[in-house]
């Protein structure tokens, strides 16, 4: 496997306090992933002596009073990616420093039926290195731009409704949530599809897998690939997607019964206690390149038809392996939100769903083995009625940071999230809200040659969601258009949502604080309109089209600058027919400056 970040260092270091030696690779700089490779058992993926579940490898890094208790993997012949390996002696942890400067650590590496999941470090027959200590240097990062390295891991923020990286920037996502098995792609190892069929209101399975062919240009040389030229699609599709101003995928890691029937981080699709470790490496490759393109990983770990496969739905050992293994092998990545399943729970349509003390059950554990604490958000139902149903047994419960919300009704999505925000302030624990499917099932983003204009979803889905207060936006193509939910291939097919969306991010970051910002759609008399205020500092206003009066109610006798913002071609803030207003109660704004039937975003800002 090539791995081309630049200033790749390699340290081997032999420790004087075990008879080991152990290999650090990666970049020694804060933010980056390090490597920590031990010498241990020779197994493989099928061995009697299971090595997902038979041992296990934890390493505790520690600079004052951080601690980071980093589950290891099994990683066969440390090369798997390349060589498709199955067996081999080369076990691994990833470390993501967030602080530069000393960090000292300490390996615990045993083995013993079934000791994975234990919280008990002396159980089991020690292994060569257990208790090795080692001390590395971090420097600063030196990446700028993008690349998630620059800002570091991003987690929720203070206020608990948006993301934040840890150097304090906040960050507002945009992205595809189509294709769901994204990760179906033809080139990775072990990759297949099974129990295909056709199913009435659904995408059809039965199409091969993933090849992004339409991508294959947009690979540069110098991009990752693994066995020589395998990956070019799948990184092709993410410079372009990158390319457009994107910064957010979702996919699904485990579809076994689902719809695509085609994405399993196991070595088969029935088999739920051993991984395969080549796939996985090759999916690392993929992520790695995510990170530097500025691409969040949204990392769906099941999905409605498989809720209960593992443990009956419960959080029992093959769910907690399942997690363990993720999170040790993608855990370290700064971008990285889990979602802990699609349209999560019972529904008429899946009636045996996962309970609402189940879905509790795999939040905590999730947040209780995840050193870094990534958010965690589920995946809604669509209906009005079944959130209604289900969330409010999942409101207060503090390791589930948000929801991955999916409404079917365009004109439900700013109401559905000011109402569900205010539940989740009223019951203590804030909720971060993203809009990430959009219905109906059938259609979600239409391709360009259908709906150029895609007017409804930027209007009542973009805007209004993020007038709302979302965290974000994704956008699910639907079943029964070309390049849907299970068989996109090209993603220009939606070229001008991802304009669109792009706009609407430029807008927020330029221009607002919007994580300091609160409703105020009360102060405009348009239905349809949409209002943020900072105080009486400042207001966005977003009016839709067909708009007549572009009026606003002045909270104070103050005067404000009027600028006007186009939605639809993005751009410079222009100046309308009116370039101030001033004093108490209602305000007549004017009029944009052109195209006065269309949509408009103002921007008011006091004067001093």
């Amino acid at each position: 496997m090539r791995y081309l970040s630049p200033l790749l260092l390699i340290l081997l270091i032999t420790a004087c306090t075990a008879p080991t030696k152990y290999e650090i690779t990666g970049v020694l700089r804060q933010h980056h992933k390090l490597t920590l490779t031990f010498d241990g058992p020779e197994l493989s993926e099928t061995s009697e002596e299971n090595p997902f579940r038979d041992v296990q490898l934890r390493v505790n890094f520690e600079q004052g009073d951080q601690v980071f208790e980093v589950p290891g993997y099994y990683a066969a012949d440390g090369n798997a990616g390349e060589t498709s390996a199955t067996g081999g002696n080369k076990w691994r942890v990833h470390f993501n420093p967030p602080t530069a400067g000393a960090w000292t650590f300490t390996a615990f590496f045993r083995k013993g039926e079934n000791i994975a999941l234990s919280a008990n470090l002396t159980e089991g027959e020690a292994l060569d290195g257990n208790l090795t200590h080692g001390r590395i240097i971090v420097e600063a990062s030196d990446k700028k731009g993008r690349d998630f390295r620059a800002k570091g891991r991003i987690t929720i923020s203070e206020n608990g409704r948006f993301f934040q990286h840890l150097n304090g920037d906040y960050f507002l996502k945009g992205g595809a949530d189509s294709p769901e098995n994204f990760l179906a792609y033809h080139e990775f190892d072990g990759t297949y599809r099974h129990l295909a069929e056709a199913r009435e209101g659904e995408a059809d399975p039965t199409e091969s897998l993933h090849r992004y062919e339409p991508h294959l240009d947009d690979w540069q040389e110098g991009d990752p690939s693994w066995q020589g030229d395998k990956g070019k699609g799948i990184i092709g599709a993410l410079n372009y997607l990158a390319g457009q101003g994107m910064n957010s995928v979702y996919f699904l890691v485990m579809n076994i019964g689902g719809d695509g029937k085609d994405v399993w981080p196991y070595i088969d699709h029935e088999t739920f206690d051993r991984f395969d470790c080549s796939k996985l490496d090759q999916w690392e490759l993929v992520f790695e390149y995510m990170e530097e393109l500025g691409l969040m990983m949204h990392l769906v770990t099941q999905e409605t038809e498989n809720e209960r496969l593992l443990d009956g739905g419960d959080t029992g050992p093959q769910r907690q392996l399942f997690y363990r293994e993720l999170i040790a092998r993608f855990g370290h990545h700064n971008a990285l939100v889990w979602n802990l399943g699609e349209e999560n729970g019972p529904a008429s349509f899946s009636p045996d769903g996962q309970t609402s003390g189940q879905q509790r059950a795999m939040a905590t554990n999730l947040k209780a083995q995840d050193p870094y604490d990534h958010p965690v958000v589920i995946h809604t139902h669509s209906w009005r009625g079944q959130k209604d149903e289900g969330l409010p047994a999942l409101l207060g419960h503090e390791p589930l940071d948000g929801l991955s919300f999916q409404v079917d009704r365009r004109s439900d999505v700013h109401s559905e999230i000011l109402k569900w925000s205010a539940k989740a302030q009223e019951s203590g624990h804030p909720w971060l809200i993203a809009m990430d499917e959009i219905g109906m099932w059938y259609e979600g983003v239409k391709p360009d040659a259908i709906d150029p204009g895609h007017d409804s979803l930027r209007q009542e889905v973009l805007w209004g969601s993020l007038m709302a207060g979302a965290a974000g936006v994704e956008w699910y193509f639907g079943a029964n258009y070309a390049h849907n939910d299970l068989t996109m291939e090209d993603w220009r097919s939606r070229a001008n949502i991802w304009t669109q969306t792009r706009h609407a991010l430029d807008f927020f970051n330029q221009y607002l604080s919007y994580w300091e910002m609160k409703n105020c759609d009360d102060l405009l008399p348009t239905e349809g309109a949409y209002g943020l205020a900072k105080d009486t500092e400042t207001y966005a206003l977003f009016f839709p089209k067909g708009t007549t009066i572009w009026r606003f109610r002045s909270e104070k006798d103050l005067t404000y600058q009027v600028q006007w913002y186009n939605p639809r071609k993005g751009g410079d803030l222009r100046v309308g027919r009116v370039p101030e207003v001033t004093g108490q109660g209602w305000q007549d704004l004017g009029g944009p400056p052109e195209a006065v039937t269309e949509d408009w975003v103002i921007l008011l800002s006091q004067k001093q």
